[in-house]
């Protein structure tokens, strides 16, 4: 494409048609930009039309939001990709961006950031050496429309040293930033805060003035947490004292009108109060001088902010300061005077633990940030969650005080909610969340509260006040109330006694029915957890005997909530529903054929427009589970669920819903693997679908279509030869197996076609497919991939031969197969993972060794060390170690012989025994096959035993011998 006025006026009207509302219009000029951005100075003309003055803006902003797309998708070549970005428009976007986001107005300025970031993240600094020295000369332009682009630029550029691993490639980039950065950025600082007090009086200087201390302020995080750099330490007092000052500032200039939005006052104090809290948090033996200062400063403002939501962040981020304060033994002598706890109680815990109007309308208005913010614990920090953890900071040293110091707010606040529950249940909820931050010492997702003060009586508390709000027959009554005891009981699940949790189970039921979205997914969230509880011996606290009673009401009102508005795509009570069925197996039975047409009817209304992909996944995993249950025992059943699922399955796939297609494939495995004869006529006709390219070009689709070509060979191996689609099967092997990521997936292909078909079927393909193998071991050899082509060579030499096997290995290169053993399964089986791999390379080994004339022949020089190798293989731990410069990528779970990865937990395939059950014990096999070869080829192999194994190895392998009550001829 060359950069002419044609191109960019072409270009500027099809970006206009992406913007029309109309999607007839939209999504041809989305296809069309999509068809040309592989194009050479596609991004360069995109950056001209960014750069057009006299365009429209709305122009000029989309083509930046164009740009940044276009950068997030290509600019980072992954593995197994081509570069789709021509070099020189690669140098040229790089000698172009910072100047023109520098020059651009503001909207596009933060779309040219964030491209840059981005780029810097793959090139900088290594191929892009010359960025940081070109952000540092416009710190001089004395124009801070220009400096905040820099700053802006920086702060996206250095956020991720803030979690990012440490190696030495992080460290090696952090220093020479630090090098060439550090400096420039505190002379910035110093003479920004010099403006500050010269512009204390203009409002319009002021802004920008602040909008850069925000960002400086946010810089100074990422540089420093990692480690204390030399230069902050040396010049820390220049930074605290100026911190300090701004932490005091109260400019009226400053202050907005704003309730809900925090200005830039409020965000620079909370980002200072982040800083510091990194350093008492990291570096307290050089921060111990400035820790009193701040506590003053930050305790200043705590008792003198208001409780509008624009405070939120500032008041959490304080109070976490104050935490990790509290948290150091050093600073105990800081806390210590009882008149310090209550007033910090008084004035900083208390307060912020009340319910405000804001929470309030959160809970009414919009319960599903309510519960992002209450339950899931998300990113933005409350008030409340901030308070109860100082509370429990401050507890890890005062615990008797504290109790004795909160017991008497708590009582108070009980009392006065006691005499008018109407006007005053917000003390309740307070007083509960007191009761939670003190009595809760130990948390985790899974168990809840592990650990509890002995000074809080948690089971008391919940029968005098808890219980109450449990057991009100009207469930629509106080919901807020409602929700503090529901989640008390979810979160002291494990501390409670098991009788009075499964006592909450028919309550939690009712709960169910309450209008409140909050309070139904609270009860739904609450069951869902008790039902995975396990007593200490890990067995399920919760038997399908327990809830029996329950059972037939808790299925109705699971699914009654989901026809409830605003809930219909209700995420909690989704997985509540799976962990049901789950819990119930075989007694959930008899109201799946009410069930199942409400989860279908159900699937294809979220498949219009999939948005929430959690309760998309629980509800795919709910029919996974239910085709388990019934099948299991039922295998005729099978038809059932697929006349009710194949016409939602046939209408995903043909609109290409994406999203859900993995999970078709994944349940189409499942019930193909239940059908006991062949590969029914319905699956038979989707198979050549299976193996069209753009299905592969997906990496979502990859292990669900491996898993479902797996199931169609196990099935219908005859079948699959007669589709005479068996190359095209071998050209997705071939696409696998090139593929760092997806090689374990191509051996999964064929370790089944050698598995399950004729080997006639495949003979004119092997020679090419051993070709295929040795060319990516020689050109790209991980870790991972030895193991899968050990794996293979087994599999091969167990159902074909060994002989076979080095002929087929040496029928490439003479001699070959030595080296296999030599530089493959002598020095790496032990790498390999899986019992049931291990076991296949075993018996692999054991074939080789004493059915394949070759290894006492021409081969004989490897027959002791491979002998030795296998015994290693049955006595010593795995190997997991790998090279130091390999790029290691694991399976993503356990690995199994059948598949390497299920996305759905419930549609997981078995693991399978390839020997069918012929051979229970490898060691026990190997000697029996031994002896046999010695009968046949009498002392010649205790000569080869004797001088070729170290002594534990035939230690070990005499006791084999004996285990299988035979011996050497």
């Amino acid at each position: 494409m060359e950069i002419n006025d044609g191109n960019l006026t072409t270009l500027a009207g099809y970006l206009q048609q992406t913007l029309s509302s109309d999607v007839d219009v939209r999504k041809p000029a989305e296809k069309f930009l999509q068809s040309v951005e592989v194009n050479k100075n596609y991004p360069i003309l995109l950056l001209h039309l960014v750069d057009k003055a006299e365009a429209e803006i709305t122009i000029r902003v989309a083509a930046a939001i164009a740009f940044k797309n276009y950068i997030k998708r290509n600019w980072k070549v992954h593995e197994d990709s081509t570069d789709k970005i021509h070099p020189e428009d690669r140098t040229t976007v790089k000698n172009l961006i910072v100047a023109l986001m520098l020059r651009s107005p503001e909207q596009i300025q933060r779309q040219m950031s964030d491209a840059v970031s981005i780029i810097g993240r793959e090139d900088f600094p290594e191929r892009w050496p010359n960025l940081l020295q070109e952000m540092i000369n416009h710190f001089k332009s004395g124009e801070f429309h220009i400096i905040n682009g820099v700053l802006q630029t920086a702060h996206s550029l250095f956020k991720r040293y803030r979690y990012e691993f440490k190696s030495q490639d992080l460290w090696t980039e952090i220093k020479y930033v630090l090098d060439n950065f550090a400096k420039p950025l505190t002379e910035l600082f110093v003479a920004t805060m010099e403006l500050a007090n010269k512009y204390s009086d203009n409002p319009e200087a002021l802004k920008v003035i602040f909008s850069s201390l925000v960002l400086i302020a946010k810089i100074f995080y990422s540089l420093n947490y990692q480690d204390l750099p030399e230069f902050f330490e040396d010049n820390l007092d220049t930074w605290m004292t100026h911190f300090k000052t701004l932490l005091t500032v109260d400019n009226k200039l400053l202050k907005t009108d704003e309730d809900e939005e925090a200005g830039l006052l409020e965000q620079l104090k909370s980002q200072i109060c982040e800083n510091v809290a990194l350093y008492v948090q990291k570096y307290g033996e050089e921060f111990t001088k400035h820790v009193p200062d701040f506590v003053r400063a930050v305790w200043h403002l705590l008792t003198s902010t208001g409780q509008q939501v624009k405070y939120d962040l500032l008041v959490s981020n304080a109070i976490h300061f104050l935490s990790a304060v509290a948290d150091r033994p050093q600073n105990k002598e800081l806390f210590e005077d009882p008149t310090i706890l209550s007033s910090i109680c008084e004035n900083v815990i208390v307060p912020n633990m009340e319910f405000r109007t804001s929470d309030e309308e959160l809970f009414e208005d919009n319960p599903d940030e309510y519960i992002r913010r209450d339950i899931e614990g998300s990113d933005v920090d409350t008030r409340r969650r901030a308070a109860c953890e100082l509370v429990k900071e401050l507890a890890r040293f005062f615990e008797a005080q504290i109790t004795q110091v909160f017991s008497q707010y708590i009582t108070a606040m009980l009392q006065t909610y006691a005499k008018d529950p109407s006007s005053h249940w917000k003390n309740k909820d307070a007083a509960i969340y007191l009761v939670t931050s003190m009595a809760a010492k130990g948390q985790t997702v899974k168990h809840g509260i592990t650990q509890t003060s002995e000074l809080v009586n948690i089971s008391d508390f919940f029968r005098e006040y808890i219980s109450p709000d449990l057991e009100s027959p009207n469930v629509n009554e106080f919901p807020v109330l409602k929700a503090d005891a529901i989640k008390y009981v979810m979160i002291f699940r494990s501390q409670l006694p098991r009788e009075v949790v499964l006592a909450c189970v028919p309550r939690l039921v009712m709960l169910l029915t309450s209008s409140s979205h909050v309070v139904h997914t609270y009860a739904a969230h609450a069951l869902e957890r008790i039902f995975t509880l396990r007593d200490r011996s890990g067995k399920p606290s919760i038997t399908p005997t327990d809830i029996q009673g329950s059972a037939e009401m808790l299925l109705k009102n699971l699914f009654s909530v989901i026809d409830m508005p605003g809930s219909e795509e209700n995420e909690y009570v989704m997985k509540a529903i799976m962990r049901t069925f789950s819990l119930l197996q075989e007694a959930v039975v008899p109201y799946l054929s009410t069930l199942l047409p409400k989860l279908t009817t159900k699937l294809l209304q979220v498949s219009k427009n999939p948005s929430k992909p959690h309760f998309n996944h629980y509800l795919f995993e709910t029919l996974s589970l239910s085709i388990r249950i019934v099948c299991k025992s039922t295998t005729r059943a099978v038809s059932t669920f697929e006349e009710a699922l194949f016409p939602v399955f046939q209408e995903i796939l043909q609109q290409d819903v994406q999203e859900f297609i993995p999970y078709v494939f994944q349940i189409l495995s499942v019930l193909l693997e239940f059908h006991n004869t062949s590969v029914p006529e319905t699956y038979m006709s989707l198979f050549p679908c299976l193996l069209s390219p753009v299905l592969w070009e997906r990496p979502g689709n990859i292990h669900p279509l491996v898993r479902l070509i797996q199931a169609y060979i196990e099935k219908g191996a005859q079948q699959v030869v007669s589709t005479n689609k068996l190359s095209g099967l071998l050209g997705v092997f071939q696409k696998l197996i090139a593929s760092k990521s997806n090689d374990h997936e191509g051996f999964y292909i064929m370790q089944s076609l050698i598995q399950y078909l004729n080997p006639e079927a495949l003979e004119q393909y092997i020679k090419q497919v051993f070709i295929l193998l040795f060319q990516r071991l020689q050109n790209s050899k991980t870790t991972k991939y030895i193991k899968g082509l050990l794996v293979f060579f087994s599999m091969f030499a167990y159902k074909y031969g060994g002989s076979v096997l080095i002929n087929t290995v040496d029928g490439i290169q003479p001699k070959m197969f030595g080296m296999v053993l030599e530089r493959l399964y002598i020095p790496e089986v032990q790498k390999v993972s899986g019992n049931t791999e291990r076991k296949i390379c075993a018996v692999g080994i054991i074939k080789i060794l004493t059915n394949t004339p070759e290894l006492l022949g021409d081969y004989s020089m490897f027959w002791a060390p491979l002998l030795q190798a296998l015994i290693g293989l049955f006595e010593l731990p795995e190997d997991d170690t790998i090279p130091d410069d390999e790029h290691f990528i694991e399976i993503d779970e356990t690995p199994g012989y059948q598949t390497a990865y299920s996305h759905l937990v419930f549609a997981g395939s078995r693991e399978q025994d390839p020997f069918n059950g012929t051979i229970p014990d490898a060691r026990v096999t190997l000697a029996q096959n031994l002896h046999k070869l010695s009968v046949s080829q009498p002392g010649k192999l205790t000569p080869l035993i004797s001088s070729g194994l170290a002594p534990d190895a035939a230690a070990h392998l005499y006791k084999y011998l004996q285990a299988a009550n035979v011996q050497l001829a």
